[in-house]
């Protein structure tokens, strides 16, 4: 994997992780960032963290077949 695809799949990896914390537990988020405790703040950070997870997901993804199907060199 070159040095792009490697920091490709990182950046995928960190905004996977963050959109978890905030799809699985938006109201601890919510305090974290200084939120309005309410059901609006809680769909917003979900909605927020689903972006974010399908985001690691695209980007982790692309980076691991653009590297199996290139035999690892770019």
């Amino acid at each position: 994997m070159t040095r792009a695809l490697v920091l490709q799949a990182g950046i995928g990896a960190v905004s996977g992780v963050a959109g978890l914390g905030l799809l699985l537990r938006p109201r601890a988020a919510g305090r974290l960032l200084g939120l309005a405790a309410g059901e609006p703040a809680t769909y917003a950070l979900r909605i927020a963290g689903m972006m974010l997870v399908a985001l690691g997901l695209f980007l982790t993804g692309f980076a691991t077949v653009f590297a199996l199907a290139t035999g690892g060199a770019a």
